[in-house]
């Protein structure tokens, strides 16, 4: 009987805090990679405070916030933050305001893990480097402070067959999940090496082009940018923000649901129901 008594008491998961997710991010995508005008880490709420239900989203909305406590979560990982600035008062008639006065009312903790997971191995434009189909894939602008080689801004690979544009660019729609998106400059007739970088990469494509890439996949892109693209002869790829980063849910969800598993946590880990892409193709007739 004791010894049944015991075995049952091992196998129960122990409590498990806000302070121990922030410790697994920190150990898969350290929060030092975070650029400098970056916020990560826990924003809202009290790392000594126990957690049993996570909910993952990529914006910090108030829709995500209604859809938490709806399930019962009991704490929110969003891919960008809620705050970037120091906030001179919280106005809770605006969005992020609205946000933070439900999360704090309801005693849910906000984590970000934003430029940190984009640089980090596995990261971001990893996983969006895997749904394009890429091998051999790499960082395309190495990080200069922390000494792994596989930590960097966007990623850069080849195809191990040339697509033909066609092929090419349904690949890319399924990818991005979107059925159109702008190009700006030439597209090749066949693509063998492709840089992309989840989020606003205007910065990288001439570091992209200077690399080989065939075709550079990014969002946000720069008017001047594009101009560039267009004069160069040299292909971009506007993806948006939300298509090129919505595979960070995903990413989180899956991450955390190992964790969750190994370490015998105990916590449910569940992606967003809710969220979408913020526009709306829409057809003129």
């Amino acid at each position: 009987m004791y010894l049944f008594l015991l075995f049952r008491l091992i196998a129960l998961p122990m409590p498990t805090r806000i302070s121990d997710i922030i410790s697994c991010l920190n150990e898969h995508a350290p929060f030092a990679l975070a650029e400098s005008w970056d916020n990560v880490g826990l924003l809202v709420g009290d790392p000594t405070r126990t957690v049993t239900s996570i909910l993952i989203g990529l914006d910090p909305t108030c829709t995500l916030a209604k859809e938490a406590i709806s399930v019962g979560a009991d704490a929110i990982i969003t891919h960008h933050p809620l705050i970037f600035k120091p906030l001179p008062a919280i106005d809770t008639a605006s969005p992020s305001g609205r946000f933070i006065e439900m999360t704090v009312s309801h005693r849910i903790s906000v984590i970000a893990c934003h430029t940190n997971l984009d640089s980090a191995d596995g990261g971001v434009s990893d996983i969006l480097a895997k749904a394009v189909g890429l091998d051999h894939v790499q960082p395309l602008l190495p990080s200069s402070t922390s000494g792994n080689p596989a930590h960097g801004m966007g990623r850069i690979g080849r195809f191990t067959k040339a697509k033909p544009a066609a092929e090419f660019l349904r690949d890319i729609g399924a990818a991005i999940g979107m059925p159109a998106f702008f190009i700006a400059g030439r597209l090749p007739a066949a693509i063998s090496t492709v840089a992309v970088c989840g989020g606003s990469g205007s910065e990288l494509a001439s570091i992209a082009r200077e690399r080989g890439a065939d075709v550079f996949i990014t969002a946000e892109i720069k008017h001047n940018v594009a101009r560039w693209a267009e004069e160069q002869g040299f292909c971009l790829i506007e993806g948006t923000h939300y298509g090129t980063e919505r595979h960070a849910v995903t990413l989180l969800t899956d991450l955390l649901r190992q964790e969750n598993l190994s370490r015998n946590w105990g916590v449910a880990v569940s992606p967003t129901t809710t969220e979408h892409h913020p526009f709306v193709l829409t057809h003129i007739d």
